[in-house]
């Protein structure tokens, strides 16, 4: 009866380590995905379509239409669009603070939200192994246990244990590896996505600077 209490146990807990192995990995997969998803609504797709929407932004800030300009990307989920609109509702707080106000709220808005999210896929890069090497010692302690208890040993017994220890292993690595070359690849397209954005709010900020010069602003 022992036996068979203790063989059922190794069975859940070996079952509970593959279903957290299947946890961690759909839940690092999702973050990917929805970071992926987000730095593609967040940025132009092009740097011309990027182009020709601040030639009308400018447009509409040198002729001083500024309500003009927050109804032209008000709706608008992409990050520029979005700061740009704040900055110029914001407009009365003059150049400076409403420069230092953009610039807050794109590392509040953008920014904090894609690094909140590849921090879980960190989190899971680094729990899929430790989870893996669990499911190895608790492997290797039942193939122990099964050569301490039985006197003829039943080959398939053992290697049931073996086996557990070596598949959590494997799918631990099989988890944290193709996610660390995800990351990889979505820091890069988020790098290009700052570095678009960025280009962009500084062709904006000199065009706001020029037009709240002429509408008597500081």
């Amino acid at each position: 009866m022992s036996m068979i209490l203790a063989y059922s146990l190794f069975n859940m807990i070996a079952d509970a380590t593959y279903l957290a192995l299947a946890a961690v990995a759909l839940w690092g997969l999702y973050c990917i995905v929805v970071v992926w998803n987000r730095v593609g609504q967040k940025r132009f797709k092009s740097e011309d379509e990027q182009d020709q929407f601040l030639d009308d932004i400018e447009q509409m800030i040198q002729s001083g239409d500024f309500e003009g300009t927050i109804d032209y990307c008000e709706g608008d989920a992409r990050a520029l669009p979005q700061i740009i609109e704040l900055t110029v509702s914001h407009r009365n707080l003059g150049y400076n603070r409403a420069r230092k106000f953009m610039m807050d709220r794109f590392q509040r808005d953008v920014m904090s939200d894609l690094d909140y999210r590849l921090s879980w896929v960190s989190t899971v890069i680094k729990a899929a192994p430790m989870i893996g090497l669990f499911g190895t010692v608790f492997g290797m302690m039942g193939a122990f246990q099964t050569l301490a208890t039985a006197e003829s040993v039943e080959p398939s017994k053992l290697a049931g244990d073996i086996r557990v220890a070596l598949v959590t292993t494997a799918s631990g690595l099989a988890i944290a590896i193709p996610l660390m070359i995800l990351v990889a690849n979505v820091n890069i397209k988020i790098a290009k996505m700052e570095d678009l954005v960025g280009s962009g709010l500084s062709r904006f900020m000199d065009a706001f600077k020029a037009g709240l010069a002429r509408s008597g602003g500081r």
